[in-house]
């Protein structure tokens, strides 16, 4: 095993000095030549620092678009970034963009820095930061909490070297190693044409990939024809941390995308079947609750209102919702970061009197987000509130379920209609009572009057065992559907 470099993304709000700081970091650490190059271009670059008491003096920066592009990596699967830096003016303290970026640092569950920048401005004041932090959970060092600070001026260079100190020693809390025999494990970070033909952006983070290589990219196979390092140098092989370009694609490629070099091994992270989730304005149902994911018994929710008087109304009648993880509560209109994010934590998009751009409506569709959207506050507290009993529902279902078929095809013998079923979990009995579903959603309620295994009555199956079943009454049932027994 050899260590690798952290992969570090920033983010923060407009103007709070995003790219001030990886230019000065840039080019303290490249020549004039090379600045303004490939390193702009590529998405990420590595730089060198001058600490030698790690086990790597290497770090790897994202130079993202914008939180969108950040989880939009998060939500695909490329569990890109090792590590985040939360940059804040020092003098504006947390804006909205901020708030934005909390949520999507702690969406993607990995270490961070606050970075306070600005420092050298005779306004700053970053113990406000700090303690406005407080308010969105953020609990930094000499606040009640362990998120390490960096006061810094991205203009004068001012606390750069501390904060760089500060990223190789989390990493080397983090053990970042690598094996060049392990699969190649390479995330695609940004995709462009040129004169090259499709150019793709990538950062890899484990295995080796060399020139000539056959990998797969979802569907597509492609052939390595070459790999260009952040320097605009060509190379013949890339190993973990490197950023680099590579082409050979015949399509563009999704950013977020795996590289692999197994064909059989899908990184498509979207659900299976089909169904298209709905953009609706109808309440919260059964269903909705069933088609996102309820994790520790709560479920996440991305919340726009059109008012911060709104936003703390909501805040203060949800306090109490212990069934309710609310991932990112804010102001202003459903857009494509909110539909990445709730992709990236599974959650369900609540609008309060604001609309939802066409891009986001189109990207929820694709994405198989569920947006939900009131013009009055009352039902929505209320029925924020009633997913409290749903989820409940939901798990006295689960905590009882005796038994679960999936009907494998039907026939009509001596005017009977049998169906063929595999048992999936637990086991069923003669005389069950039942209750069907299709696609998760509940299609009617039946009895189990015969059940036979090989033309042999039998009065119980169990997981594995594969059966042939009458219901009473029969229900239209189509190959695909469940039955369950909850007792």
């Amino acid at each position: 095993m050899s260590s690798r470099p952290p992969i570090v993304a920033i983010l923060g709000h407009v103007d709070h000095g995003k790219t001030t700081l990886l230019d000065f970091i840039r080019k303290s650490n490249i020549t004039d030549k090379e600045y303004g190059g490939i390193t702009q271009k590529i998405g990420a670059y590595e730089i060198t620092t001058n600490f030698k008491d790690y086990k790597t003096n290497k770090i790897t920066f994202i130079d993202t678009p914008g939180h969108e592009a950040f989880t939009k990596l998060r939500a695909r699967g490329a569990n890109v970034a090792d590590i985040a830096l939360l940059l804040i003016d020092g003098k504006d303290s947390v804006m909205p963009q901020t708030e934005e970026s909390i949520s999507h640092i702690k969406a993607a569950k990995i270490p961070f820095i606050v970075v306070i920048n600005k420092i050298d401005l005779p306004e700053a004041n970053p113990d406000k930061v700090k303690n406005d932090l407080l308010k969105f959970e953020v609990l930094t060092e000499g606040k009640g909490g362990d998120v390490p600070v960096a006061l810094v001026s991205a203009k004068s260079g001012k606390g750069i070297n501390e904060l760089l100190e500060t990223i190789l020693f989390i990493a080397s809390d983090l053990k970042l190693n690598y094996d060049e025999k392990n699969p190649v494990q390479a995330y695609i970070i940004e995709t462009k044409k040129d004169r090259r033909g499709i150019v793709a952006s990538v950062i890899i983070k484990d295995g080796v990939l060399k020139i000539a290589d056959t990998v797969y990219v979802n569907e597509q196979k492609i052939k390595v024809k070459s790999l260009i390092n952040d320097l605009g140098k060509n190379v013949t092989r890339v190993i973990p941390s490197n950023p680099f370009e590579i082409t050979g694609f015949n399509e563009m490629p999704e950013v977020g995308a795996i590289i692999r070099k197994d064909s059989s091994i899908s990184n498509d992270q979207s659900p299976t079947n089909n169904e298209q989730l709905p953009i609706t304005q109808k309440a919260l149902t059964l269903e909705d609750v069933l088609k996102v994911q309820v994790v520790e018994k709560k479920l996440p929710a991305i919340i726009k209102a059109d008012s911060q008087g709104s936003v703390e109304a909501i805040k203060n009648s949800l306090k109490n919702n212990t069934n309710l993880n609310i991932v990112l509560l804010a102001v202003g209109e459903i857009n494509k970061s909110d539909i990445f994010l709730a992709k990236a934590t599974k959650a369900i998009i609540i609008g309060f009197t604001v609309k939802t751009s066409h891009e986001a409506e189109s990207l929820a569709k694709q994405e198989k987000v569920i947006i939900k959207s009131y013009q009055i506050i009352y039902e929505l507290l209320d029925e924020l509130n009633e997913v409290a009993n749903l989820i409940k529902e939901k798990e006295e279902k689960e905590k009882n379920l005796k038994g679960e078929v999936q009907i494998l095809a039907n026939f009509i013998i001596e005017g009977e209609k049998i169906f063929g079923v595999n048992v999936i979990k637990g086991k069923i009995n003669l005389g069950d009572e039942l209750e069907a579903f299709r696609k998760n959603k509940p299609i009617g309620k039946t009895k189990l009057v015969s059940l036979k295994v090989r033309a042999k009555t039998v009065s119980e199956v169990k997981k594995g065992q594969e059966a042939g079943m009458i219901f009473g009454p029969p229900l239209d049932f189509l190959v695909g559907d469940v039955v369950k027994s909850i007792l």
